[in-house]
Protein backbone atom coordinates (compact mmCIF):
# COMPACT_ATOMS: atom_id res chain seq x y z
CA UNK A 1 0.00 0.00 0.00
CA UNK A 2 2.30 3.63 -1.04
CA UNK A 3 -0.68 5.84 1.16
CA UNK A 4 1.88 7.11 3.56
CA UNK A 5 -0.72 8.35 6.26
CA UNK A 6 -2.72 4.83 6.68
CA UNK A 7 -1.03 1.63 8.14
CA UNK A 8 -3.02 -1.32 7.83
CA UNK A 9 -6.49 -1.95 10.29
CA UNK A 10 -6.42 -0.30 13.27
CA UNK A 11 -9.78 -1.71 14.61
CA UNK A 12 -13.48 -3.52 13.54
CA UNK A 13 -16.47 -1.83 14.81
CA UNK A 14 -19.36 -3.87 15.54
CA UNK A 15 -22.75 -2.27 15.30
CA UNK A 16 -25.38 -3.54 17.78
CA UNK A 17 -28.56 -2.38 19.30
CA UNK A 18 -28.20 -3.14 22.66
CA UNK A 19 -24.87 -1.55 23.82
CA UNK A 20 -25.02 -3.68 27.07
CA UNK A 21 -26.82 -6.73 26.27
CA UNK A 22 -23.54 -7.42 23.50
CA UNK A 23 -21.12 -6.54 26.49
CA UNK A 24 -22.41 -9.08 28.94
CA UNK A 25 -22.47 -11.62 25.30
CA UNK A 26 -18.75 -10.77 24.43
CA UNK A 27 -17.62 -10.72 28.04
CA UNK A 28 -18.89 -14.42 28.44
CA UNK A 29 -17.24 -15.30 24.75
CA UNK A 30 -13.96 -14.79 26.92
CA UNK A 31 -13.02 -11.21 25.94
CA UNK A 32 -11.88 -8.63 28.69
CA UNK A 33 -14.00 -5.26 27.82
CA UNK A 34 -13.06 -2.09 28.87
CA UNK A 35 -15.35 0.28 30.79
CA UNK A 36 -18.62 1.69 28.85
CA UNK A 37 -17.02 4.73 26.84
CA UNK A 38 -19.79 7.81 25.90
CA UNK A 39 -18.92 9.85 23.20
CA UNK A 40 -19.98 13.48 22.02
CA UNK A 41 -23.18 14.67 22.07
CA UNK A 42 -23.16 15.43 18.44
CA UNK A 43 -21.73 11.48 18.03
CA UNK A 44 -24.72 10.81 19.78
CA UNK A 45 -22.69 6.83 20.65
CA UNK A 46 -21.44 5.17 23.43
CA UNK A 47 -18.91 1.76 23.09
CA UNK A 48 -16.66 -0.73 24.71
CA UNK A 49 -13.53 -1.79 23.27
CA UNK A 50 -11.73 -5.15 23.17
CA UNK A 51 -7.98 -4.47 22.72
CA UNK A 52 -5.53 -6.45 21.31
CA UNK A 53 -1.97 -5.90 20.04
CA UNK A 54 -1.70 -4.10 17.51
CA UNK A 55 -5.62 -3.55 16.86
CA UNK A 56 -8.65 -3.89 18.75
CA UNK A 57 -12.60 -4.57 18.36
CA UNK A 58 -15.19 -1.67 18.72
CA UNK A 59 -18.67 -2.55 19.80
CA UNK A 60 -20.59 0.30 19.33
CA UNK A 61 -24.17 1.80 19.81
CA UNK A 62 -26.63 4.63 19.43
CA UNK A 63 -27.46 6.47 22.62
CA UNK A 64 -29.35 9.20 21.27
CA UNK A 65 -30.23 9.78 17.18
CA UNK A 66 -28.19 12.17 15.71
CA UNK A 67 -27.12 13.13 12.12
CA UNK A 68 -23.49 11.81 12.58
CA UNK A 69 -24.89 8.41 13.51
CA UNK A 70 -27.54 8.04 10.39
CA UNK A 71 -25.27 5.81 8.61
CA UNK A 72 -25.31 3.24 11.37
CA UNK A 73 -29.12 3.85 12.17
CA UNK A 74 -29.54 2.93 8.58
CA UNK A 75 -26.63 0.10 9.20
CA UNK A 76 -28.89 -1.54 12.26
CA UNK A 77 -32.54 -1.18 10.34
CA UNK A 78 -31.25 -2.54 7.08
CA UNK A 79 -29.04 -5.68 8.28
CA UNK A 80 -29.11 -6.14 11.49
CA UNK A 81 -25.97 -6.02 14.01
CA UNK A 82 -22.60 -7.08 12.78
CA UNK A 83 -19.09 -5.89 11.34
CA UNK A 84 -20.49 -2.43 10.10
CA UNK A 85 -17.26 -0.99 9.31
CA UNK A 86 -13.44 -1.21 9.67
CA UNK A 87 -11.14 1.54 10.68
CA UNK A 88 -7.35 1.21 9.52
CA UNK A 89 -4.85 3.50 11.62
CA UNK A 90 -3.75 6.73 10.76
CA UNK A 91 -0.26 7.99 11.37
CA UNK A 92 -1.74 11.74 10.40
CA UNK A 93 -5.48 12.04 9.57
CA UNK A 94 -5.65 15.39 8.05
CA UNK A 95 -2.67 14.22 5.83
CA UNK A 96 -3.97 11.24 4.89
CA UNK A 97 -7.63 12.87 4.04
CA UNK A 98 -5.54 14.77 1.68
CA UNK A 99 -4.08 11.62 0.21
CA UNK A 100 -7.47 10.43 -0.54
CA UNK A 101 -8.52 13.33 -1.98
CA UNK A 102 -5.35 13.56 -4.85
CA UNK A 103 -6.42 10.51 -5.57
CA UNK A 104 -10.46 11.49 -6.25
CA UNK A 105 -12.22 10.57 -3.20
CA UNK A 106 -13.55 13.42 -1.09
CA UNK A 107 -13.15 12.49 2.39
CA UNK A 108 -15.31 12.94 5.47
CA UNK A 109 -13.83 14.90 7.77
CA UNK A 110 -10.87 15.00 9.66
CA UNK A 111 -12.85 15.14 12.74
CA UNK A 112 -11.44 15.57 16.52
CA UNK A 113 -13.39 13.47 19.15
CA UNK A 114 -12.57 12.26 22.61
CA UNK A 115 -14.24 10.14 25.26
CA UNK A 116 -13.60 10.14 29.20
CA UNK A 117 -11.23 7.53 30.13
CA UNK A 118 -11.43 5.81 33.48
CA UNK A 119 -7.62 4.80 34.33
CA UNK A 120 -6.69 1.75 36.51
CA UNK A 121 -5.45 4.17 39.38
CA UNK A 122 -9.05 5.11 39.08
CA UNK A 123 -8.29 8.56 38.12
CA UNK A 124 -10.30 9.97 35.14
CA UNK A 125 -8.25 11.04 31.78
CA UNK A 126 -9.62 10.88 27.78
CA UNK A 127 -8.79 8.97 24.89
CA UNK A 128 -8.46 11.21 21.86
CA UNK A 129 -9.09 10.79 17.89
CA UNK A 130 -8.95 12.58 14.52
CA UNK A 131 -10.83 10.52 12.31
CA UNK A 132 -11.66 10.96 8.51
CA UNK A 133 -13.87 8.78 6.61
CA UNK A 134 -13.78 7.60 2.65
CA UNK A 135 -17.06 8.96 0.97
CA UNK A 136 -20.43 6.67 2.30
CA UNK A 137 -20.89 5.44 -0.76
CA UNK A 138 -17.36 3.94 -1.54
CA UNK A 139 -18.27 0.60 0.83
CA UNK A 140 -15.99 -2.42 -0.77
CA UNK A 141 -19.24 -5.58 -0.16
CA UNK A 142 -20.87 -2.73 1.85
CA UNK A 143 -18.44 -2.06 4.47
CA UNK A 144 -18.00 0.96 5.05
CA UNK A 145 -13.89 2.44 5.61
CA UNK A 146 -12.36 4.87 7.92
CA UNK A 147 -8.96 6.04 8.80
CA UNK A 148 -8.30 6.99 12.93
CA UNK A 149 -5.44 8.65 14.50
CA UNK A 150 -5.01 7.45 18.02
CA UNK A 151 -3.59 11.41 19.95
CA UNK A 152 -3.78 8.79 23.42
CA UNK A 153 -2.92 5.82 22.46
CA UNK A 154 -1.76 5.42 26.18
CA UNK A 155 -5.69 5.20 27.28
CA UNK A 156 -6.65 2.89 24.97
CA UNK A 157 -4.03 0.11 24.89
CA UNK A 158 -4.24 -0.36 28.64
CA UNK A 159 -2.24 -3.57 29.22
CA UNK A 160 -5.10 -4.84 31.69
CA UNK A 161 -7.21 -4.72 29.12
CA UNK A 162 -5.24 -6.65 26.67
CA UNK A 163 -5.37 -10.07 28.36
CA UNK A 164 -8.56 -12.27 27.46
CA UNK A 165 -9.81 -15.65 29.07
CA UNK A 166 -10.07 -16.91 25.08
CA UNK A 167 -6.41 -15.78 24.40
CA UNK A 168 -7.16 -13.49 21.85
CA UNK A 169 -4.23 -11.58 20.37
CA UNK A 170 -4.79 -10.04 17.16
CA UNK A 171 -7.27 -10.10 14.11
CA UNK A 172 -5.82 -12.21 11.38
CA UNK A 173 -8.28 -11.58 8.75
CA UNK A 174 -11.60 -10.15 8.09
CA UNK A 175 -14.47 -11.99 6.11
CA UNK A 176 -17.18 -10.20 3.68
CA UNK A 177 -19.49 -12.03 1.72
CA UNK A 178 -20.14 -11.06 -1.99
CA UNK A 179 -21.46 -11.95 -4.95
CA UNK A 180 -18.66 -10.87 -6.75
CA UNK A 181 -15.85 -11.15 -4.78
CA UNK A 182 -13.27 -10.15 -7.34
CA UNK A 183 -14.75 -6.70 -7.80
CA UNK A 184 -15.09 -5.81 -4.10
CA UNK A 185 -11.83 -6.72 -3.57
CA UNK A 186 -10.54 -4.43 -6.77
CA UNK A 187 -12.70 -1.69 -4.90
CA UNK A 188 -11.06 -2.17 -1.65
CA UNK A 189 -7.42 -2.42 -3.11
CA UNK A 190 -8.08 0.83 -5.18
CA UNK A 191 -9.47 2.63 -1.83
CA UNK A 192 -6.50 2.01 -0.32
CA UNK A 193 -3.57 1.74 -3.07
CA UNK A 194 -3.49 -1.83 -2.37
CA UNK A 195 -3.29 -5.11 -3.64
CA UNK A 196 -5.43 -8.31 -4.34
CA UNK A 197 -4.14 -11.76 -3.82
CA UNK A 198 -6.27 -14.71 -5.57
CA UNK A 199 -6.97 -17.72 -2.82
CA UNK A 200 -7.58 -21.24 -3.67
CA UNK A 201 -11.25 -21.70 -3.45
CA UNK A 202 -12.43 -18.09 -4.53
CA UNK A 203 -12.18 -15.78 -2.21
CA UNK A 204 -9.90 -12.90 -2.92
CA UNK A 205 -7.73 -11.49 -0.17
CA UNK A 206 -6.54 -7.80 0.00
CA UNK A 207 -4.04 -6.91 2.77
CA UNK A 208 -4.61 -3.78 4.70
CA UNK A 209 -0.85 -2.89 4.63
CA UNK A 210 2.19 -3.82 7.42
CA UNK A 211 1.79 -7.08 9.75
CA UNK A 212 -2.06 -5.99 9.87
CA UNK A 213 -5.05 -8.38 9.22
CA UNK A 214 -6.39 -8.96 5.92
CA UNK A 215 -9.81 -8.50 4.22
CA UNK A 216 -10.81 -11.63 2.74
CA UNK A 217 -13.89 -11.16 0.07
CA UNK A 218 -15.89 -14.65 -0.49
CA UNK A 219 -19.00 -15.72 -1.85
CA UNK A 220 -21.51 -16.80 1.11
CA UNK A 221 -20.96 -20.59 -0.30
CA UNK A 222 -17.26 -20.20 0.23
CA UNK A 223 -17.73 -18.87 3.59
CA UNK A 224 -19.47 -22.12 4.44
CA UNK A 225 -17.07 -24.18 3.10
CA UNK A 226 -14.45 -22.50 5.18
CA UNK A 227 -16.76 -23.26 8.13
CA UNK A 228 -18.59 -26.54 8.01
CA UNK A 229 -21.48 -27.47 10.65
CA UNK A 230 -21.21 -23.82 11.91
CA UNK A 231 -24.56 -22.17 11.27
CA UNK A 232 -24.87 -19.09 9.35
CA UNK A 233 -28.11 -17.93 10.27
CA UNK A 234 -27.54 -14.21 11.37
CA UNK A 235 -25.23 -13.51 8.28
CA UNK A 236 -25.65 -11.06 5.79
CA UNK A 237 -26.17 -11.71 2.03
CA UNK A 238 -23.62 -9.07 1.42
CA UNK A 239 -21.32 -6.76 3.96
CA UNK A 240 -19.16 -7.87 7.09
CA UNK A 241 -19.55 -11.13 8.09
CA UNK A 242 -16.55 -12.07 10.35
CA UNK A 243 -13.53 -11.36 12.51
CA UNK A 244 -11.15 -14.06 12.28
CA UNK A 245 -8.30 -13.64 15.76
CA UNK A 246 -4.90 -15.30 16.45
CA UNK A 247 -5.25 -17.43 19.69
CA UNK A 248 -2.39 -18.52 22.03
CA UNK A 249 -4.28 -21.64 23.12
CA UNK A 250 -7.33 -22.95 21.25
CA UNK A 251 -8.30 -25.29 24.34
CA UNK A 252 -8.77 -22.21 26.62
CA UNK A 253 -10.71 -20.61 23.84
CA UNK A 254 -13.31 -23.48 23.85
CA UNK A 255 -13.44 -23.41 27.20
CA UNK A 256 -14.40 -19.64 27.19
CA UNK A 257 -16.82 -19.39 24.71
CA UNK A 258 -18.23 -22.45 26.34
CA UNK A 259 -21.65 -23.46 24.52
CA UNK A 260 -21.72 -20.67 22.41
CA UNK A 261 -18.97 -22.29 20.05
CA UNK A 262 -17.64 -25.36 18.91
CA UNK A 263 -14.28 -26.70 18.12
CA UNK A 264 -13.94 -27.41 14.81
CA UNK A 265 -11.01 -28.69 11.89
CA UNK A 266 -10.74 -24.89 11.59
CA UNK A 267 -10.55 -23.61 15.10
CA UNK A 268 -12.54 -22.35 17.66
CA UNK A 269 -15.74 -20.87 16.38
CA UNK A 270 -18.87 -19.19 17.47
CA UNK A 271 -21.42 -18.34 14.46
CA UNK A 272 -22.85 -15.12 14.02
CA UNK A 273 -26.44 -15.81 15.94
CA UNK A 274 -24.05 -16.05 19.38
CA UNK A 275 -22.24 -12.97 18.47
CA UNK A 276 -24.18 -9.91 17.55
CA UNK A 277 -24.12 -11.22 13.78
CA UNK A 278 -20.64 -11.49 13.42
CA UNK A 279 -19.38 -14.86 13.14
CA UNK A 280 -15.81 -15.53 15.59
CA UNK A 281 -13.19 -17.83 14.80
CA UNK A 282 -9.88 -18.17 16.81
CA UNK A 283 -6.82 -20.07 15.32
CA UNK A 284 -3.51 -20.63 15.42
CA UNK A 285 -1.21 -17.71 14.18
Amino acid sequence: MTLKNIIGIDHAVVAVKDLDGAAAVWKKLGFTLSPRGTHSAKMGSGNYTIMLDPDYVELLGVIAETEHNAPMRDFLARRGEGVERIAFTAVDSAAGAEEIRARGYEPIGPTDFERPVTLPDGTVSAAKFRVFHWPIVEAPGGLRIFACQHKTRETVWIPGLMVHANTAKRMKQVLIVTTEPAKDAAHMAKLIDGTTRNESDGAVAVPSGGDRADFVFMTKDVLAKRFPGTSLDGAPERGGVALVFIASDLAAAEKAVGAAGAKTEVGVVVPPANANGTLLAFVKG
